[in-house]
């Protein structure tokens, strides 16, 4: 069986730059480049957010496994532990501090955990910890976040959906992240004609933030099975005409992608109806967040799924797209199998380690086939165990270097 991110069909965008450069280029001069590091470097500093919640518990384990699988290929890291979120706020009162973003800025990558929880809700808004979050990927420009949702062929029995239909699932979400209603302005509170209070947002995006994402998209459909499904609202909002506007206009470059459109309440239910239907899909900030959480169930367990967020230079940033359960939070019921692929991204993405990555990659499915489980994705026949046990299982896979074929 091939390694989990070649199940997602989520390979290397273009190998070639790695052997010279860590630019993946793409045509008409868009680019994407996650990190500072090259291939001979070997050393990589890589900044740690653990956050709040099940954060920290997860960021343990996808370290021990980076450490090991580094040092089986010869790779050594400097690792650098920061505050982000609430973790932030009641050490620092803010939600990002400085000395965080530059860290960050000037790593190899960033490896997140999780931020927010029921202590911060009620905060102002500049004062909760997802705010901090934003001013993060706003801060390192990554507007790419790549999220696949892939049905494990040993979990298809843990989605919620029938086997016939979740079976066999294996799409990728492109999400635009710094743009559209959650940066754009006017935004905030106010007062109407008749004298209600009100709250206000504006979705807007610029040409070159859908060009450059649309783009990201098609490159990424052209690696995988060659269709691209765009979503949008385009029969009400002026925003999503736009963007459709854009994207038929760019589709023109690639022939060979077939290329479709679908409003955001439709995709809403065809993801549930037939999510086999999907292969790559690109949309908006808040579509992308609402249709990838709602992926992430189809394949069992909000805990399994990576995801990385890209720029045109800098550090790439990799995090689990779950929350912060601070419902389990300190119980050792965490899934850290989300935050280890995202390591295993970070490693293939971040720093063109795929040797260390293929290990990672194999050790997740490896300790899957031998039936250990978190209680997300547990059912009957498989071995119940906590965070810790899962990740020492991991690492016991990672040693012993299973090869793709033989898992």
């Amino acid at each position: 069986m091939a390694a989990p991110l070649q199940l997602l069909n989520l390979k290397p965008l273009n190998l070639k730059p790695f052997q010279s450069s860590p630019t993946l280029t793409f045509p008409k001069s868009t680019s994407i480049r996650c990190s500072s590091a090259t291939p001979s470097k070997r050393s990589y500093t890589i900044t740690l957010l653990p956050g709040d919640g099940i954060g920290p518990e997860v960021i343990s384990v996808a370290k021990d496994v980076l450490l090991l699988a580094g040092s089986l290929e010869g790779i050594k890291y400097e690792f650098q532990e920061k505050l982000l979120g609430g973790a932030a706020l009641d050490a620092t009162g803010v939600p990002l501090p400085e000395d965080t973003l530059s860290a960050a800025k000037q790593s190899d990558a960033v490896l997140l955990g999780s931020i927010g929880g029921y202590k911060w809700d009620k905060n102002e808004k500049q004062l909760k910890p997802e705010t901090g979050l934003l001013q993060l990927r706003a801060g390192l420009k990554v507007f790419a976040n790549l999220r696949p949702a892939t049905v494990f062929p040993q979990l298809v029995q843990a989605s919620t959906l029938k086997p016939e239909v979740a079976e066999g699932v294996d799409l990728m979400v492109v999400r635009e992240l710094t743009g559209g209603i959650y940066f754009g302005k006017p935004r905030g509170f106010g007062t109407n004609e008749n004298g209600e209070e009100t709250g206000y947002n504006t979705e807007i995006y610029a040409a070159h933030e859908i060009d450059r994402i649309a783009r990201f998209a098609f490159e990424v459909a052209r690696k995988r099975h060659g269709k691209l499904c765009s979503v949008d609202k385009a029969n009400v909002l002026e925003a999503s005409m736009f963007w459709r506007k854009r994207v038929l206009a760019l589709a023109q470059e690639y022939p060979d992608i077939e290329l479709s459109h679908m409003y955001v309440d439709n995709a809403a239910m065809q993801l549930i109806r037939n999510p086999k239907q999907f292969d790559t899909i690109v949309t908006n900030n808040i579509f992308g967040d609402i249709l990838s959480d709602e992926a992430s169930m189809i394949t069992g367990s909000i805990g399994m799924l990576p995801s990385a967020s890209l720029g045109d230079s800098g550090p790439g940033l990799f995090e689990p797209i779950h929350g912060s359960a601070p419902d389990i939070a300190g119980q050792d019921k965490a899934n850290p199998f989300a935050t280890v692929l995202s390591a295993a991204m970070l490693l293939r993405y971040g720093l063109g380690e795929d040797k260390a990555a293929e290990r990672i990659e194999n050790a997740v499915l490896d300790t899957l086939n031998r039936g250990f489980r978190t209680a997300d994705i547990y059912s009957s026949g498989t071995k119940l165990v906590g965070c810790k046990q899962l990740g020492e299982e991991i690492l016991k896979s990672v040693e012993s270097h299973v090869p793709a074929g033989a898992v």
